[in-house]
């Protein structure tokens, strides 16, 4: 979401003491945590749910369905609204899953794979390409997803990578991983060259839900 300069503020205070506690109060939420494009009032917050089946249970429904005005004047004036849910295919980690979480800088890459080319692609990011970038010692986690759902896009794929600087996407760990073999064969391919990579600051402390029972 992008909000606009002027009430900035104001959508932060809504974000953080309205609009994540009502769902961190759902039945099922484990977690929230907000992110921010340095610079720029880009805005992102990664959930984590036990599982998709969350959201439609009847508590979530409630809260969905019956926004306060403060909630739809917010929702009927935020740009840049995107929403993804996605089904967990790999982690890979090198340090405390639970301690990556918390690293100060998520690099999302987003892609829209085409069908016959998904096992490949699978292979590729999860043997031979987060390898290679875990050797670099500010990377500490990537998480990737299959998209099964979601708006504006048509992604099938996304990477969530956890560092603890920015300045490992410049690193050397990382320009091996770009110049190896498999990342060859797929780097020259139109739907490859058109995925989506953004970098955020992590912005605010983890929230965690008050309950895990569905």
């Amino acid at each position: 979401m992008t909000p606009d300069l002027a009430w900035e503020d104001e959508f932060n205070d809504w974000y953080d003491r309205e609009h994540i506690p009502l769902r961190m109060a759902v039945p099922g939420f484990l977690s929230a945590q907000r992110y921010r494009v340095s610079g720029a009032p880009h805005y992102l917050v990664v959930y984590e749910m036990q599982s998709a089946t969350v959201l439609q249970s009847p508590a979530y429904r409630h809260v969905k369905n019956n926004p306060s005005e403060r909630t739809a004047w917010m929702l009927r004036s935020v740009k840049g609204f995107s929403r993804y849910l996605g089904e967990p295919i790999c982690v890979r980690t090198q340090t405390a899953a639970d301690a990556a979480m918390n690293a100060p800088i998520l690099y999302a890459a987003c892609v829209e794979v085409p069908a016959n080319r998904q096992p490949e692609f699978d292979d590729w990011y999860e043997n031979d390409h987060v390898p290679l970038l875990l050797e670099c010692k500010d990377w500490l986690m990537v998480r990737c997803f299959h998209i099964t759902s979601g708006e504006p896009n048509s992604w099938t794929h996304l990477a969530l990578h956890y560092l603890t600087d920015a300045r490992a996407l410049q690193s050397v760990e990382r320009k091996r991983a770009q110049s190896s073999p498999p990342h060859a064969r797929l780097a020259h391919e139109s739907w490859f060259q058109d995925r989506r990579d953004l970098v955020f600051e992590r912005y605010g402390p983890r929230h965690i839900g008050n309950s895990t029972d569905l």
